[in-house]
């Protein structure tokens, strides 16, 4: 049995090496695609065909895609969290120093001199003590955020020898024990902003997150303090922050998301959407997705999808399996076990977990799924998808 993948942006190489020619056929055309691969084109519009069962986005955001609708069809998404993490950290720890040497002021300010050799040096050194600025160690970083990418950062600012702080209250235990122990952690947000002559933000856009750094927590900072966001633009509150740096509160704002009133502002350094742009991170996140989209395909498991529950489960020997998603309500499972015991099949193994209003189920059955069983289970009441895999 083969798949037919669609694609609607270049993925790299890399990525595509890991779908084997002799059971994948992948194009940017092709007719009942069984999974879509996509980076940033823009899919809510799209008219997604019905034989899609999967969607593998080659990055982290999920902005572009229609998450909701294609929950409601049983669709999992897929994403490849981490995969960019190295490449925003490097972005991240240039913007620190950016920021403390004043980098970009004094070049620009290089770049306006004129003038013979004698004269130049002579502006160097009177102009030089405009751009005095601050070592690393000794400061402190608050880090908001400790998924792949704020857990990098952490590691690599304690290692440069700064005082970090780190602030999540959801952070996974993988997370943690990849974090290292020099780092403090905050008691809350409001003590990290309190403390940090740096901070930086790494958390999704959320309705919790949407403005977290406003003027009540700048107020608290340091004065002169920086701050970078390399997360998403709305997670800062960008007039209370262009405020903050006219008031001398902030000394700087480093960010990956230039506007119109903030790109030419003399306390900004805009740059434009580096944070993942570089070819290893576009290798790491296709290779990432394909794996995660080919084991969901090939074997029913899911990884980093960001609206079904991680479900895995090894397969059982001369079992076949079965894929079923579901609304998250009561007596799903048993349902479906019925409708398997009146089929006279047997389960060799089972495993259901739900993530918000969806629920998802592996099961594996002694012998071969008979002809019209799929057809059954999908037509329960409150089944998203099924087939069998």
């Amino acid at each position: 049995m083969g798949f037919r993948i669609l694609t609607l942006n270049n993925i790299s190489a890399k990525g595509l090496e890991r779908l084997p020619r002799e059971r994948y056929e992948v194009a940017s055309e092709i007719a009942n695609p069984d999974a879509i691969l996509v980076r940033s084109a823009d899919m809510h519009s799209m008219e997604i065909p019905r034989s899609v069962r999967a969607v593998g986005r080659a990055g982290a955001g999920i902005n572009n895609i229609p998450v909701a609708r294609l929950s409601q069809r049983g669709i999992p998404v897929f994403t490849a969290p981490g995969a960019n993490a190295n490449a925003v950290k490097e972005l991240v720890l240039a913007g620190l120093l950016l920021a403390a040497r004043h980098i970009c002021e004094s070049w620009q300010f290089v770049r306006g001199l004129s003038g013979d050799s004698e004269a130049l040096e002579a502006a160097v050194e009177q102009g030089k003590k405009r751009f005095v600025g601050h070592e690393l160690p000794g400061r402190t970083l608050g880090v908001v955020g400790l998924g792949a990418i704020g857990v990098e950062v952490a590691n690599a600012a304690h290692l440069l020898g700064m005082h970090v702080l780190g602030y999540d209250p959801q952070i996974t235990v993988q997370r943690a024990w990849q974090l290292s122990s020099g780092v403090e952690q905050a008691l809350s947000l409001d003590d990290l902003f309190a403390r940090s002559d740096v901070v930086t933000v790494h958390v999704p856009l959320t309705d919790t997150t949407r403005a977290l750094v406003n003027a009540q927590r700048i107020r608290l900072m340091h004065d002169g303090a920086s701050l970078l966001n390399f997360a998403r633009a709305a997670i800062v509150n960008e007039a209370d922050v262009l405020a903050a740096l006219d008031s001398g509160k902030l000394g700087a704002y480093v960010c990956d998301f230039p506007t119109p009133q903030c790109k030419d502002h003399a306390g900004v350094i805009a740059l434009p959407h580096l944070g993942a742009s570089t070819s290893e991170a576009e290798d790491n996140s296709a290779m990432m997705v394909a794996d995660t989209l080919r084991d969901y395909l090939e074997h029913g498991n899911i990884r980093h999808s960001v609206n079904f529950p991680e479900t895995a489960l090894p397969r059982v020997p001369a079992t076949a399996r079965i894929a079923i998603a579901n609304s998250n309500v009561p007596n799903m499972v048993g349902q479906i076990s019925t409708c398997l015991a009146e089929a006279g099949l047997n389960i060799a193994d089972l495993l259901n977990k739900s993530k918000g209003e969806v629920a998802y189920t592996l099961i594996d059955i002694d012998g071969q799924v008979p002809a019209g069983l799929i057809e059954r289970i999908g037509a329960i009441d409150g089944v998203l998808c099924a087939r069998a895999v």
